[in-house]
């Protein structure tokens, strides 16, 4: 139901003169999809007072609930057509009224923890982009069909939700940067292993795919207490994003999710000075896929003992100080990140071994990030001790990945279970600190226990190729002849 119904809307919106990308069709589905969402929430929350025998006092003022201005129903529960708005009355009430109306959350709300405050964010950060009010009601009619009020319904529509961002990385504007293959961020999960009670943080979090998964991994993980679900909801998951799009889409993916009021804040990480960061602003884990080959201006770069103007490099450092003592992380970057000579680079290698215990690094194929054309590795490593050895291990698959032949967990089963025990084979092996070099300290993965193989020809194979480039020559020389 939900993977039709995002089609069709789809179809709707690249009729619309104000809709031109994909981005914009997530944009667009998004906020009316989140409203839809909302009145179910309520719904729930209303249902769930009665019968606890309390009072119930909505979110959302009557005249802007989504059965009242959206989806007027009579009283035999059907839709009104009479008070149904359409055309250039529905885009001036949502323009004019609905969006200034839930802008004002932001500022209202108790606290920057509340659904009412992110609310409140969303609507300043969003606009509505369909121009044909036409439009817009054929679209809200599609969305008012989805029900978000069982498990399943929830857990497809957020799955649904999160291949609409996988496509955004085809639709310019760095959209690719939203996402992260979701069999890689379950791995990086499993190997890194959060524990309920501790703070983990993505400080380049985009669409919140870690957050998400992390949540997932958790809540999943035992029978949760009422405590314990608290923990998760108010207390675990921590991100921020510098890009106003990726902000709002990662905080209506963690709402799609099951946590209500995410803790994800719209700002430039790398803008905040290193030297400032406190123990109370630490946190137990890490798990991130900074920008790639982001370039930061001079005043930013200053922030940092290492000043280098590559994003993912700054954001290295940044996870590095931000980490608690004993802290984990999983952290993609790309794999010159290992090998540059460059002073930089150089220093921030002998700074993260020194300073952490770079335990793992898993070198990825070319083609994990559909479209980004770069290869990347995942460092996973502890604060607090020195590097004694790494362990590497080398994905080699019998196939080439791109957009229609993803990554799968399949592909990561062997190295999350040789993770465990740092086991050598064809695919990995260890090199222990004294081996590596002191001065440029790199760590280029070299597989030794992979010989590559040399076909040789048969002599036969060799004589009839020589045989058909002469025979091609003679064919081409007589063409010459004739045409002189």
């Amino acid at each position: 139901m939900f993977e039709q119904t995002f089609k069709n809307i789809d179809d709707i919106l690249h009729k619309d003169a104000g809709c031109g990308s994909e981005l914009d069709y997530v944009e667009q589905t998004s906020w009316i999809l989140f409203l839809k969402y909302l009145d179910d929430l309520e719904k729930d929350r209303a249902m769930s007072a009665e019968l606890a025998g309390k009072s119930y006092a909505p979110i959302i003022e009557e005249k802007y609930q989504w059965s009242v201005w959206a989806m007027p129903k009579g009283k035999d529960g059907k839709t009104d057509h009479h008070k149904e708005m359409t055309g250039d009355d529905l885009t001036d009430f949502v323009n004019n009224k609905l969006f200034p109306y839930l802008k004002k959350f932001k500022t209202n709300a108790e606290n920057a923890d509340t659904i009412e405050y992110k609310i409140g964010e969303i609507f300043s950060e969003l606009k509505n982009r369909l121009q044909s009010g036409y439009n817009l009601r054929e679209v809200i009619t599609l969305i008012d069909s989805l029900r978000f009020r069982t498990h399943a319904e929830k857990h497809e529509m957020s799955h649904l939700y999160e291949d609409k961002i996988k496509n955004m990385g085809n639709a310019g504007r760095n959209g690719g940067e939203y996402y992260t293959p979701r069999p890689l961020i379950t791995t990086i999960i499993k190997v890194v292993a959060p524990a309920i009670g501790e703070k983990i943080y993505d400080g380049a979090c985009g669409s919140a795919g870690f957050l998400c998964e992390a949540f997932n991994y958790l809540k999943s993980s035992k029978s949760l207490s009422s405590k314990e679900s608290t923990i998760l909801q108010k207390q675990s998951f921590f991100g921020k994003e510098k890009k106003s799009l990726a902000y709002i889409i990662g905080i209506m993916n963690m709402i799609f999710h099951g946590i209500e009021a995410p803790n994800i804040i719209h700002t430039n990480t790398l803008a905040e000075n290193l030297a400032d960061i406190q123990e109370k602003d630490r946190y137990d884990v890490v798990l991130a896929n900074p920008p790639f080959g982001g370039k930061e201006r001079a005043e930013v770069q200053q922030n940092f003992p290492v000043r280098t103007g590559e994003t993912a490099s700054l954001f290295l450092q940044h996870f590095i100080k931000i980490l608690k003592a004993g802290g984990k992380a999983g952290v993609v970057i790309k794999n010159t990140f290992l090998s540059n000579t460059d002073n930089a680079t150089v220093a921030i290698r002998k700074h993260l071994l020194e300073s952490c215990s770079l335990h793992t690094v898993l070198d990825l194929p070319g083609g994990t990030f559909t479209g980004a054309g770069v290869k990347t590795v995942v460092l996973f490593f502890e604060k607090g001790k020195r590097t004694q050895k790494v362990w590497f291990y080398q994905l080699n698959l019998d196939r080439n990945l791109g957009k229609t032949n993803p990554l799968n967990e399949n592909d990561l089963a062997d190295f999350i279970e040789k993770q465990k025990t740092f086991a050598e084979s064809e695919n990995s092996w260890t090199i222990h600190s004294k081996d590596i070099d002191q001065t440029a300290f790199d760590l280029s993965v070299k597989n030794p226990n992979r010989k590559e193989e040399i076909l040789l020809r048969s002599p036969k194979e060799i004589i009839k190729e020589m045989k058909a480039l002469d025979k091609e020559s003679a064919e081409i020389l007589d063409t010459i002849a004739k045409l002189v």
